[in-house]
């Protein structure tokens, strides 16, 4: 399994680009899932249904499940937040796994930069960042891409993965 990142400031196009580069890493025949990390409250899950409920009520997990697929919520309950490794280590084992955020942490990650945000870089005060796609013409040695160029995208991130055991071992 292969770990890279994509960061970058609100608003930068992190999803979108993310959206857009799956379909070609899929027809690669990989096998990819993407953990994305949220800076607010967020639910998956919808008030008055039973599995809301079950959680309002005290339960630490709600696994809801269906032909279609299922979804584990895990309430922290005021714990301290997981890791990075310690959700990498729950989740199943694909070909690559996209991590959306965690723009702190020391994976390797792509810097996905939108000039209209009118916020500086993330690199080069992030050593983990590897590459950068950006919507203007960068003065960089590291490799850059055109925000809309996602076939690019989609080569770098898989080119810039690194194992797991190595994203483990730099946490």
């Amino acid at each position: 399994m292969k770990v890279i990142g994509l960061a970058g400031w609100s608003g930068a196009g992190k999803t979108t680009v993310l959206t857009r580069a799956i379909p070609l890493l899929l027809q690669q025949g990989l096998r990819l899932s993407v953990i994305k990390h949220a800076h607010h409250s967020f639910d998956v899950d919808v008030p008055g249904k039973d599995s809301w409920l079950h959680r309002q009520a005290g339960a630490e997990e709600v696994l809801v499940s269906s032909g279609a697929r299922w979804a584990l919520m895990h309430e922290l309950r005021g714990a301290q937040e997981p890791t990075l490794p310690d959700l990498l280590a729950r989740i199943s084992p694909v070909d690559l796994v996209v991590v959306e955020g965690y723009k702190t942490d020391p994976h390797r990650k792509i810097e996905v930069h939108r000039s209209a945000n009118g916020k500086p870089l993330l690199f080069p005060n992030d050593p983990a960042i590897v590459g950068i796609a950006s919507d203007v013409q960068l003065d960089t040695n590291l490799p850059a891409v055109h925000l809309d160029d996602i076939a690019a995208i989609a080569e770098l991130l898989l080119r810039s993965a690194m194992p797991l055991a190595d994203v483990l071992a730099r946490a």
